[in-house]
């Protein structure tokens, strides 16, 4: 009896790995486990036969990215699918449903803001920040992948959380500059 596929090993591998994680990020992303479990099912296939095709070099990397893919375009689906009445007339969505122009632009710089508090967290609390809440990791998932214990991962989660809000909340309020250049304008 010879050996399976060595990517087929890896695949398996990467599976086992990942599923629990990426089912829980899918849930928060989507709202429901039962379009999680869909839209993971589809980003496995997917990587599975790009698996076959060629070697990956972040195999995880790839699944989390394909299966965020999947599950924005869901999201856009959802929004821009025709409504169907009682009565099985379909009612269109108006573009005034839609996020303007304004809040559009809001949300990418808050989320530029976001990005850049997490790049200057700690390399130990962006690690634990990242599996765990963006991730979805649990503490103990954290604490194997990381090679750490799960207190100290609990510790540095709570820091990262306390360090990204206090970098956010200072990002927000006027500094005293602002506020002595708005009263001289008056």
């Amino acid at each position: 009896m010879s050996d399976p596929d060595p990517r087929l090993r890896e695949f398996t591998s990467l599976y086992r790995a990942t599923l629990a994680p990426l089912r829980r990020y899918l849930a928060r992303l989507l709202g429901n486990r039962s379009d999680a479990q869909d839209v993971a099912h589809d980003a496995y296939a997917r990587v599975y036969r790009t698996m076959e095709k060629e070697a990956v070099g972040r195999p995880e990397g790839l699944l989390f990215t394909t299966a965020r893919r999947l599950a924005i375009n869901q999201l856009k689906r959802r929004e821009i699918a025709p409504v169907q009445s009682a009565d099985s007339n379909i009612i269109e969505l108006s573009p005034a449903q839609a996020p303007g122009v304004e809040r559009v632009v809001m949300a990418r710089q808050e989320w530029a803001a976001t990005e850049l508090a997490i790049s200057r967290l700690p390399p130990g609390c962006r690690a634990v920040l990242i599996l765990c809440t963006l991730r979805g990791f649990t503490h103990p998932e954290a604490a194997a992948r990381l090679g750490i214990s799960r207190k100290t991962v609990e510790k540095q989660h709570s820091r990262a959380l306390r360090l990204l809000r206090a970098s956010l909340q200072s990002d927000d309020e006027p500094s005293a500059e602002d506020d002595v250049r708005g009263a001289a304008g008056r």
